[in-house]
């Protein structure tokens, strides 16, 4: 059963940083791609980053290049998403998914996620 539990949210202000964490179990980590998407109020879910399964290569859609980085561990089985310079625009639900072969997607598996707030 693949578990993906994330970490790291909070408030914070804005300007400031957050780093997220998400530990991924009952699959093969090393050979799968991750990423992280967020979902605010009353709008859609959207990608934030990809990163491939060796971590060499990363994703971010253009509206997202600039403050998100997107990393992992494989011996730790955890992917990370450092956001900076944070906005009020950015206080969402931030997930965690497992894909398959390619950081751009589709993506399968999701984690309950972990809300960020940042605050005027």
């Amino acid at each position: 059963q693949v578990q993906l539990v994330e970490s790291g949210g909070g408030l914070v202000q804005a300007g400031g940083s957050l780093r997220l964490a998400c530990v991924a179990s009952g699959l093969t980590f090393s050979t799968t791609a991750m990423g992280w998407f967020r979902q605010a109020p009353g709008k859609e879910r959207e990608l934030v980053a990809g990163i491939s399964w060796t971590g060499r290569g990363t994703y971010y859609p253009d509206s997202m290049k600039g403050r998100f980085t997107i990393s992992r561990d494989n011996a730790k089985n955890t992917v990370y998403l450092q956001m900076d310079s944070l906005s009020p625009e950015d206080t969402a639900v931030y997930y965690c998914a497992a894909g398959g072969a390619s950081m751009r997607g589709p993506y399968n598996r999701w984690g309950q996620g972990t809300q960020v707030t940042v605050s005027s």
